[in-house]
């Protein structure tokens, strides 16, 4: 598989400085050697440009750096849409969540019937009237399904940039009170801790991707590493208790390997300050390594 690797080194989505070197993080893990040995061919098409908190300009608090946020999901929607046209499987790494929005607009330039399976600890479906922080990375998966700050939603100039009855969110357990609310309104279909739990984690991604590649060719993953509980992976800046094993979230990267629907993934909100001896950038890439068909026996 040809993947073309894109950086989003930004951090204005949140509050906690460092996730702007995520991608670092990542990178230096040996993410491009490894995904190589496994007979890949790795285009790595660099960082976009971006702007930190020193000089971005706050604007409207309920929408926190929205001018700026925009700007940034921009250069990174430019990137990934060419990694698409050039033939290459796009691969984000954030950056905090907000980039997720840049990623969905590059990838809609070639349509929007796409599914997505949402692996994340928080709903992020929150619009600035809903937001109780005006943090945009809490609003990149409404504003991917046309919901929120039109900025947002019409960025690429497609709206909505996914099929919300194709959108699986996976692992939420911190969930604001209005954004609970439209999340319980809307069409995609939820798997909350307790689900997993009841259902176990295989049920789970069976139905996850039937739902999500039903009548499409493409499913974009989006996978917060705050999906995996903070014992596991503690470099990251809204941590919940009671996430994602280890093997529960290799599991799920086994199975969306096997099931051949993935079609673009992105990899978010890694923050090596508050890491462990890069622990955390280090289960980034052995979890993209599963999602590219690493198997324990071949």
């Amino acid at each position: 598989m040809k993947i073309g690797v894109v950086g989003a080194p930004v951090d204005l989505g949140q509050e906690r400085r460092g996730v702007d070197m995520g991608p670092s993080a990542i990178r230096i893990a040996h993410l491009e050697e490894r995904l190589a040995a496994l007979g890949h061919w790795v285009e790595d098409f660099g960082n976009i440009p971006s702007t930190d908190m020193s000089t971005a300009v706050l604007g409207d608090t309920r929408a926190r750096y929205l001018e700026d946020v925009v700007d940034q999901c921009g250069l990174i929607a430019r990137l990934v849409a060419r990694s698409v046209k050039e033939g290459y499987f796009p691969l984000v790494l954030g950056g905090d969540q907000s980039t997720s929005i840049g990623t969905a607009a590059g990838l809609a330039e070639a349509g929007s019937r796409r599914g997505i399976i949402w692996l994340d600890a928080h709903g992020d479906f929150n619009t600035p009237k809903t937001t109780p922080s005006g943090n945009i990375h809490g609003m990149a998966l409404a504003a991917i399904l046309g919901y929120g700050h039109p900025k947002l939603a019409n960025l690429g100039g497609v709206r909505p940039k996914a099929l919300e009855k194709n959108t699986v969110l996976i692992g939420g357990r911190s969930f604001d009170p209005k954004e609970a609310e439209a999340i319980s309104r809307s069409k995609m279909t939820v798997y909350t801790m307790r689900q997993i739990d009841e259902l176990g984690m295989k049920k789970v991604m069976e139905e996850a991707i039937a739902v999500a590649g039903k009548g499409v060719k493409q499913v974009h993953l989006s996978f917060d590493v705050d999906a995996i509980d903070p014992r596991e992976a503690p470099g990251t800046g809204t941590s919940v208790h009671g996430g994602l094993t280890y093997r529960e979230a290799h599991l799920a990267m086994e199975m969306l390997s096997d099931s051949k629907k993935v079609t673009s993934a992105e990899f978010v909100e890694v923050n090596p300050i508050l890491d462990t001896a890069n622990l955390t950038g280090q289960l980034a890439v052995e979890l993209i390594l599963s999602l590219f068909g690493k198997k324990i026996i071949a």
